[in-house]
């Protein structure tokens, strides 16, 4: 499915619902005529497409259809590390030379070039500038040499050996320790429960170097493999180039059968109840394994818009009953798609409170069950449907200001898993005829189908520790014959036709206009004194972004009311404005492409946000309320409150989180403001304390400047801001932001965190000072970072083997000091930690 469906936002485009002429819905779907999609004679498959965004660049990727699914038993974990001797040399690029080659030309590890190794997959990820013809047929040489030239050197796998170590030794802990106990019931009777990518450590630790080879041979091999190349360059040229260096590939002469490795049904449910000492929440999810359906006509194409309708409404449902003060969980979602290549699934989750796993799963099963047993409302499916049309329409409008990975990711979609790639301007014409011809009947059929009990499988994941209670199976099985016991009615319908704001302010005088010709911008001050400042670009087509603010923050309020000042902003956000609550205000904006968030920081408080250029009216109406229409909602307040306890009463067991809130105490030297927020500071918390403080912070906008830049003109929408920006509450008040005292500790110190149950160690090492702030200073300071960041990442991680990753960088700050602070951070086995750092200072 086009991940697109899942993750935009729509607006109805005024479509009438009178019927359409009938389409063939058996006609295949058709290939972007943008894309160029060939097979060389050895069975490589590429694709291209030009793509201008960004310029001069293109996204280069290697795709090999292999991963950790096809190890043999002494090969657990060597797919991955295959994957990362591709940059421990190469025929054309010995030892690290390859590195070293990208990062002369400006390519930077990590955003430039990557890999990743899957179940079934193993990609390589290059970003090539495309200004300089040899740099780019460099690149399709290194691809070609990670496909079928890497050297394997002893020496640099004994080096790797450690680095992939310490990989999976940072992998480690709640998380991977809860998997390690759901994926075997998960995948019960499949090969994916025992071939994580991560590996086996006892393999990792003394395998024969033949075995890594063996696994390039075996499974490196041209009709497995795929190139993909987007970007702004020549298509014809790219796909000569792909032909030079692809086509000497040779085919493997006795290859070894590519298997599909299924997930086996089962009609009974499966039950995982996973605890671990260092969970910090309690979860419970529930699996519904699919069979895999192509997506191959018209019609494949139209059932998947119905799944997509059907998914949308049940998250909407968990997300409804999640913002419900007292409600039965504190967060839930609902998704579908691919759990690995043999197998689909619908995944609903939702977070409880510690001690409410069971009161949870019956909450979730009974939202799941009723949208199986008698599906959902016309207003519902008319909610989605406007949400997924204008998602398609935003997508089809931005076409030519969609940055290239996209693309790279629906072409990697269509080689591994026959997803269909038919363009956008397909998409969006046929969605158009589609969705408001599907019907409420049609959603509800894909609910009744897909919840059922069999191929269910439930998890669980909860604290072990004192006084939390962990069901047992038989406690589940009894909350799953309750729900069925259960006879569900229609939900009421739920729809307000109210309108963001009854009452408009009045337009206020523009004082005064500034233009910096050269910037092409333009500033504002208005009779109230908010200053505006706006600048049109084109970085999108539809889209104006926003961020404003004024001196102050929360350093004006007494350190007794800090936890009060942090939290207020989330209180308002979680309490709705003006006649909306939370969920309302949800429904009335969607379809709309607009969004504020309020904020107040340390020293400044302010909003930012954006929309598209067609709802800048909302954008605007949002502003305003947020500034003046803050609501009071007293069983919000609480809901969000025991949300927050509800996140917050566990965090203190993950050993990560306690060495995080070491170095945030250390560095403000045990200052009051400097303390983790934590469950039991929750009661320091008051609804009106809260309200008092937001509208003071914005009760005064004469001293806010706000920034606008998007797809935006000055006099097209300066009548909006003279509404709802002039109208903003004025009372020239003069204030700045007060110094809290917080500063980092003078000499040497240093702190041990002894906490959890790995062997696995992290290291931080921060140098403060002050700082004479100007703009060479800073970018001197920031080159210093990155080039330490390359100097250490050499030496910890290259000629060390001690670490998988190191991370060195610099920051400064101007107020309430001009500071500098230089951070190094690593992680390691415990019993490295010493030497790698006397590493680090002797680098420095």
């Amino acid at each position: 499915m086009n991940k697109r469906f899942v993750v935009l936002s729509l607006f109805a485009l005024g479509l009438s619902a009178s019927r359409t002429p009938a389409q063939d819905l058996s006609q295949s779907l058709p290939v972007d005529p943008q894309v160029t999609v060939g097979k060389l004679e050895n069975g490589v498959r590429y694709y291209i497409r030009q793509n201008g965004r960004p310029e001069k660049r293109a996204e280069l990727r290697l795709v090999m259809n292999a991963g950790s699914i096809l190890e043999d038993e002494d090969q657990q974990g060597l797919a991955h590390f295959v994957e990362h001797m591709g940059f421990n040399g190469t025929r054309n690029f010995p030892k690290r030379q390859l590195v070293d080659y990208l990062q002369s030309i400006g390519l930077r590890i990590g955003p430039d070039l990557n890999a990743s190794t899957g179940f079934d997959e193993t990609l390589y990820i290059l970003t090539a500038p495309t200004s300089d013809g040899k740099a780019l047929d460099q690149a399709f040489q290194i691809l070609e040499d990670w496909a079928h030239n890497v050297s394997f050197d002893a020496d640099e796998i004994e080096k790797e050996r450690g680095v992939v170590i310490e990989e999976w030794r940072g992998g480690q802990g709640a998380q991977a320790r809860l998997a390690n106990k759901e994926y075997p019931v998960l995948f019960k009777g499949s090969r994916y429960a025992e071939r994580l990518p991560i590996g086996q450590k006892a393999v990792l630790d003394g395998f024969q170097h033949e075995a890594l080879r063996r696994f390039y041979r075996d499974w490196y091999r041209p009709d497995l493999m795929a190139v993909i190349a987007v970007g702004d360059f020549d298509r014809a040229q790219v796909e000569g180039t792909i032909r030079q260096y692809f086509s000497r590939i040779p085919p493997a002469e006795k290859p070894r059968e590519r298997s599909v490795y299924p997930v086996p049904d089962h009609q009974e449910t499966l039950f995982s109840i996973a605890t671990d000492p260092e969970a910090t929440g309690s979860v419970v999810a529930i699996a519904y394994k699919q069979n895999v359906r192509k997506v191959e006509t018209l019609g494949d194409y139209r059932q998947r818009l119905v799944e997509v309708l059907a998914v949308g409404a049940i998250s909407q449902r968990l997300t409804d009953l999640a913002n419900k003060p007292g409600g039965p969980f504190l967060y839930g979602l609902a998704v579908q798609g691919r759990l690995v290549r043999s197998k689909d699934v619908l995944f609903l989750q939702v977070l409880t409170r510690t001690n409410e796993i069971e009161s949870g799963f019956e909450a979730l099963l009974t939202e799941a069950a009723r949208a199986g047993q008698v599906g959902f409302t016309r207003a519902e499916l008319e909610l989605q449907k406007t949400v997924l049309l204008r998602s398609i329409d935003q997508a089809y409008t931005e076409q030519t200001r969609t940055a290239s990975a996209q693309f790279v990711n629906a072409c990697l979609g269509h080689y591994l898993y026959g997803n269909p790639i038919p363009g956008i301007e397909y998409e969006f014409q046929q969605a158009q005829k589609l969705v408001p011809e599907i019907k409420l009947e049609e959603v509800n059929r894909v609910a009744r189908a897909w919840i059922t009990d069999q191929n269910r499988v439930v998890l669980t994941e909860s604290p072990d520790k004192s006084g939390v209670r962990i069901p047992a199976e038989s406690d589940l099985r009894g909350v799953i014959d309750r729900v069925q016991a259960k006879v569900f009615q229609p939900v009421e319908e739920d729809v307000t036709t109210l309108p963001l704001i009854e009452k408009f302010p009045s337009p206020a005088e523009i004082v005064s206009e500034k233009k910096i010709a050269d910037l092409n911008v333009t500033e504002w001050t208005l009779a109230n004194g908010v200053r505006v400042v706006m600048k049109p670009t084109d970085f999108k087509n539809d889209e104006i972004l926003f961020t404003a603010y004024s001196a102050g923050g929360h350093s004006l309020v007494p350190d007794k009311d800090y936890v009060t000042a942090v939290t207020s902003t989330d209180v308002v956000l979680e309490s709705g404005i003006g006649q909306f609550n939370k969920t309302n205000l949800q429904k009335k904006l969607a379809g709309r492409l607009a969004r504020v968030s309020p904020w107040i920081e340390s020293l400044q408080e302010g909003m930012s946000g954006g929309a598209s250029s067609r709802d800048d009216s909302i954008l605007f109406q949002l502003i305003y309320l947020y500034f003046t229409a803050a609501r009071r909602d007293s069983l919000a307040f609480l809901a969000y409150k025991d949300k927050l306890k509800g996140v917050l009463e566990n965090a203190s067991a993950s050993p990560e989180g306690a060495f995080r809130d070491t170095i945030q105490v250390t560095m403000a030297q045990y200052h009051p403001r400097a303390q983790p927020l934590s469950a039991a500071r929750l009661d320091e918390m008051d609804l009106q304390r809260s309200l008092e403080i937001y509208r003071d912070r914005f009760g005064d906008a004469s001293d806010f400047t706000f920034f606008f830049v998007g797809n935006l003109e000055p006099e097209q929408i300066k009548p909006l801001v003279r509404t709802y920006l002039g109208g903003l509450p004025s009372t020239r008040r003069t204030e700045t932001w007060k110094d809290a005292g917080l500063r980092p500790p003078r000499g040497v110190i240093k702190k041990t965190v002894r906490s959890g149950v790995e062997s696995k160690g992290l290291t931080q090492i921060v140098f403060t000072g002050r700082f004479d702030w100007n703009a060479q200073n800073r970018y001197d300071l920031s080159a210093l970072g990155r080039l330490l960041n390359l100097r250490l990442s050499d030496v910890l991680r290259e000629d060390l083997g001690g670490t998988y990753s190191v991370s060195a960088g610099a920051s400064t700050s101007h107020y309430p000091e001009e500071r500098y602070q230089v951070s190094i951070s690593f992680g390691s086995a415990p019993e490295k930690a010493e030497p790698l750092t006397a590493a680090v200072f002797a680098q420095i």
